[in-house]
């Protein structure tokens, strides 16, 4: 279902947040192949009803990838709401166990996984153990930014030390995607510094009434795509 991550491949440009079946058209065809869907969360309001997403869903097109964003951390749990959504790709922002990633892998081998790596202060050394420990059961994982005010593990719109996400694309064994914070003018540093697999936006692209800025969304793709090709054109 997946192709190869950048640097073999292209990289994987995510943006999350789709609120409703015609901001998934523009997205498409802006050329967004990966629409993140946030449900079941810890802290934060879905965008959109798990009904409406499910039809986003089934609507896309091939080559375009809807990842549901969870916090669930039981595999049961998980793979009961991927077969309601219609989904073959899941995003796990919750703090769960190896065990049930081995669990989700066993049960379903083409199941495409990201694990959320979240940075908070001083926590390198968990992180860097979490990438031993779930390497193993995931296709890739995900850096994004703790917001101790409002306890959100995603979404805050704040960036992190992205020395920290450098220093896990080094130590994984897996692609590592850096979200956290991004925008249009910030998007392109990021992957200069951190050189990661992919990249995610939320609230980066979006306008004043929570819909995504389409203007916003080309210029983060266009400064996205042409760092990933100054990366590929570097000596």
């Amino acid at each position: 279902m997946h192709g190869p991550f950048w640097p073999e491949g292209p990289p994987m440009i995510q943006i999350a947040g789709v609120i409703d079946a015609s901001e998934a058209a523009a997205l498409v065809a802006a050329g967004v192949t990966y629409l993140g869907f946030p449900l079941r969360l810890a802290v934060h309001q879905p965008d959109c009803s798990e009904a409406e997403a499910a039809r986003m869903i089934a609507g896309l097109p091939a080559g375009v990838h809807g990842v549901v964003i969870t916090y669930l951390d039981q595999a049961e749990a998980i793979l009961a709401f991927l077969d309601e959504l219609g989904a073959d790709a899941v995003q796990l922002h919750g703090p769960i166990q190896p065990i049930q990633l081995q669990r989700l892998r066993e049960a379903r081998p083409n199941l495409f996984i990201i694990k959320s790596l979240v940075i908070r202060r001083d926590n390198v050394s968990e992180l860097l153990q979490q990438v031993q420990e779930c390497a193993l059961w995931v296709d890739a994982f995900i850096t994004d930014t703790y917001d101790a005010a409002s306890g959100a593990s995603g979404a805050t719109g704040k960036t992190h030390d992205w020395g920290v996400s450098r220093t896990l694309v080094t130590a994984s064994p897996k692609p590592v995607i850096l979200a956290g914070g991004l925008h249009p003018a910030n998007v392109a540093e990021a992957i200069r510094q951190v050189r990661p697999a992919g990249v995610d936006v939320h609230t980066g692209v979006e306008a004043a009434d929570g819909r995504k800025a389409m203007d916003k969304v080309t210029r983060f793709l266009g400064a996205a795509r042409r760092a990933y090709q100054a990366l590929r054109d570097a000596p």
